[in-house]
């Protein structure tokens, strides 16, 4: 038979507690999966590894032999990894911070697109950390707006749109909009807002600044802070609408609406340091732009939309 590492790891663990019950526990598997695997490997071995009764289980000499040379195995396979992974080429990808559909997305895409490539995902909290640290070659790829920083974006800094994403409305879940299906920016004037945005977040500023002086919104609150998770807590404790991703996942206690009359969008743009060959970069930029193509993320929203006019241009 080929030995299956698996079923190799069932029968070190049932040897370790010599116990059906405990067993299973530690591997996460049904006590009922790990009896029919054991008797599965039992059978394709020919020997019998295990005595058990109802009170107790116990190695058969045969079974103290697989075990000993399973754990060896086990061993082998567990250093296999590790060195593997050491000499992997790495690539550090800043995805700002959690939450935000269209990073997450791509950062999962980039997994699965570039098996070969050990992938270090980093959470700068801000696309003007995330500038420093790819000039500063900390970090080899990072996504964020490109206009709305204190200054030009480095010239050792090349950039690529990929997505123009859709902004909705956060909403508590028994505000008096988060009945509708969408909700008119005109309908945003009559509710101050609740700005929630991390320090090093400037691009994130200027564009609900832009929305904001743009529609004639008015803001109630402005807060500090990083994360969607952090942000829906506010809207929630607040019970103050607030402008986010219209994707992101929505706590309990608040909703997500889009805002239509225009659609506000957010121009996202892959961002890496220019005159560095770098194969697994290479690797990531094209997959960046297949992930863009194929979900359709760089077409306008159908309908009437809005974008800061340094964006547009």
């Amino acid at each position: 038979m080929e030995l299956d590492l698996r079923l190799i790891r069932y029968a070190v663990i049932l040897a370790d507690e010599l116990h059906f019950g405990r067993a299973a526990q530690r591997l996460l598997i049904a006590q009922q999966t790990l009896s029919s695997q054991i008797v599965q490997l039992e059978a394709g071995l020919g020997v019998v590894l295990f005595i058990r009764d109802r009170r107790h289980v116990e190695l058969t000499p045969a079974g103290k032999l697989f075990v000993d040379r399973g754990r060896r195995l086990l061993a082998e396979a567990r250093n296999m990894v590790v060195e593997f992974s050491r000499t992997a080429p790495l690539l550090r990808v800043d995805v700002i911070t959690e939450g935000l559909p269209t990073t997450d997305l791509i950062a999962r895409q980039l997994r699965s697109r570039l098996p070969e490539v050990t992938l270090e995902v980093v959470q700068g909290q801000g696309f003007t950390v995330a500038v420093t640290s790819l000039v500063q070659g900390r970090t080899d790829l990072a996504f964020g707006r490109v206009n709305g920083l204190d200054g030009p974006l480095p010239k050792a800094l090349q950039h690529r749109l990929v997505r123009l994403e859709p902004m909705g409305v956060v909403l508590p879940a028994d505000h008096g909009l988060a009945g509708r299906d969408a909700v008119r920016m005109a309908e945003l004037a009559d509710h101050p807002l609740l700005l929630h945005i991390a320090e090093e977040a400037a691009d994130w500023q200027d564009w609900n600044e832009q929305v904001v002086a743009e529609f004639g919104l008015e803001v109630g609150y402005r807060m500090r802070g990083h994360g969607r998770s952090a942000a829906n807590a506010a809207v929630a404790a607040y019970r103050a609408p607030s402008l986010g991703p219209l994707l992101a996942p929505a706590a309990d206690g608040v909703v997500v609406r889009p805002v239509v009359d225009p659609v506000p969008v957010y121009p996202f743009s892959a961002v890496w340091r220019s005159g560095r060959p770098s194969r697994p970069l290479d690797g990531a930029i094209t997959a960046v732009r297949g992930i863009a193509d194929e979900s359709g993320w760089l077409e306008p929203p159908p309908r009437e939309w809005w974008m800061p006019a340094a964006d547009r241009a």
